[in-house]
C-alpha cells in the first residue's frame, strides 16, 4: 500500500481522530476528516479541533453522519482515499444506559456503512476502534486478545463487540483487510469532557467535590493518547494476513484465516483513580473534598492490557508513564480553559 495514498479518517473531531489526524498531517500524509460535529458534548471543542487541523493544506472536512447511508456511499464512490481508520463511535458506558438506540446508529449502522463503502470501493486496510470494555468483567489480568469477550455489561460494549464480529465477517467474505484495536483509557491533551480527566480538573478548579465512583478504589490502565496516535500510524500501511496456522477446531480468538486481527493498545499498567485525582491536584496547585459514589451500572473494577502482541507484532507498546502524561493534560487544559 502507498504511503503517498490519502486517509480517510472517521470522527476527525473527535478526541483520538483529531490527534491521529493532527500526527498524519504533521508527517506529510494527505488526511480526508469525516464527522457529524454531535452535541454529545460541548460542540465548540470539536469545532476547536477542526481550526488547528484546517490550517494544514493537506486536510479536507467533510460533514456526514455515517448512520445515514446515501451520504456515505456518496463519500466512498467520490472519495480519493486508500487506507481508512474509523474512529467515529457514540461512546461512554454510562450514557449507553439511558440512551441505547443512539448506539444502535452510530455504532452499529454507522459501521456497517463504512465496511460496505470499503468492501465495494476496495479502499484497502481499515482500522477500527474498539475498547477495553468488551473484556467485560473478566478478572483475569491483564486482560488479552485470547480472552473470551462474549459477557459485555454494557451496551456500549456489545456495540463494540459487534463490530470486531463484523469486520470478521467482512474479512472473511471479501477479503477486505481489517484491524480492530481496544483502547484502554485514552487520556491527554484535546481529551474530551466527558471523561475522568476533565471531569475532574473541572470540579478542582471549581473547589466542587469530586464525584468518585466507586470510592475512587477502580484501577484503570490509563493510556497517553500519542502512544495510540502512534501505535495506529505504524498499523496503517501493514495491513494483516490470514494466519496460516489459525485452526478452527481451537480458535485463536484475536486472529483468522481472514485477514483480520485485534490488538490491546494500553500502558500495561493499573493505576487507582484515586491517584490520578491526587496528580491533578498537584499539578493544578488545588485540592477539593471527594464525593464518594457507588459502582455504576456497566463499570468494572479494573483494567490492564497486556500489549505482548502489539510488541512483537510492531516493535512498539505504549508507555508513557501517568505522571507524564496527566502534567501534559493539565498544561493543555490551562491553555485551553484560561486557568
Amino acid at each position: 500500500m502507498s504511503k503517498t495514498s490519502a486517509i480517510l479518517v472517521t470522527g476527525v473531531a473527535g478526541f483520538i481522530g483529531f490527534s491521529l489526524a493532527r500526527r498524519l498531517l504533521e508527517a506529510g500524509r494527505v488526511v480526508i476528516g469525516v464527522d457529524n460535529l454531535t452535541p454529545y458534548y460541548n460542540p465548540k471543542l470539536k469545532e476547536a479541533r477542526l481550526a488547528v487541523l484546517a490550517q494544514s493544506p493537506t486536510f479536507t472536512f467533510r460533514r456526514i453522519d455515517l448512520a445515514d447511508r446515501i451520504a456515505t456511499m456518496a463519500l466512498f464512490e467520490g472519495g480519493a482515499f486508500g487506507p481508512v481508520v474509523h474512529l467515529a463511535a457514540q461512546a461512554g458506558v454510562r450514557y449507553s444506559i439511558d440512551h441505547p438506540y443512539t448506539y444502535l446508529d452510530a455504532n452499529l449502522a454507522g459501521f456497517l456503512n463504512v465496511l460496505e463503502g470499503c468492501r465495494h470501493r476496495q479502499t484497502g486496510h481499515v482500522v477500527f476502534a474498539s475498547s477495553s470494555s468488551v473484556y467485560g468483567a473478566n478478572t483475569h489480568l491483564p486482560f488479552s486478545e485470547t480472552d473470551n469477550v462474549d459477557h459485555p455489561i454494557s451496551l456500549y460494549a456489545a456495540t463494540k463487540r459487534s463490530n470486531e464480529l463484523m469486520a470478521h465477517a467482512y474479512s472473511h467474505l471479501y477479503g477486505l483487510p481489517v484491524t480492530g484495536l481496544r483502547f484502554f483509557t485514552v487520556y491527554g491533551p484535546w481529551g474530551r469532557p466527558d471523561m475522568a480527566m476533565f471531569i475532574f480538573a473541572d470540579a478542582i478548579m471549581a473547589g466542587r467535590p469530586l464525584p468518585l465512583f466507586n470510592g475512587g478504589r477502580m484501577r484503570r490502565d490509563f493510556t497517553y493518547v500519542d502512544d495510540v496516535t502512534e501505535t495506529v500510524e505504524r498499523m496503517i500501511d501493514c495491513p494483516p494476513r490470514g494466519d496460516p496456522g489459525f485452526r478452527a477446531d481451537r480458535p485463536d480468538p484475536s486472529a483468522s484465516s481472514a485477514p483480520w486481527r485485534i490488538y490491546n493498545v494500553g500502558n500495561n499498567k493499573s493505576v487507582e483513580v484515586a491517584y490520578v485525582v491526587e496528580l491533578l491536584e498537584k499539578e493544578l496547585g488545588r485540592s477539593t473534598a471527594r464525593n464518594p459514589l457507588p459502582l455504576q451500572p456497566g463499570d468494572v473494577i479494573e483494567t490492564c492490557a497486556n500489549v505482548d502482541a502489539l510488541m512483537h507484532d510492531f516493535d512498539f507498546r505504549p508507555d508513557t508513564p501517568v505522571e507524564e502524561g496527566v502534567r501534559r493534560f493539565v498544561a493543555w487544559y490551562r491553555d485551553y480553559c484560561r486557568v
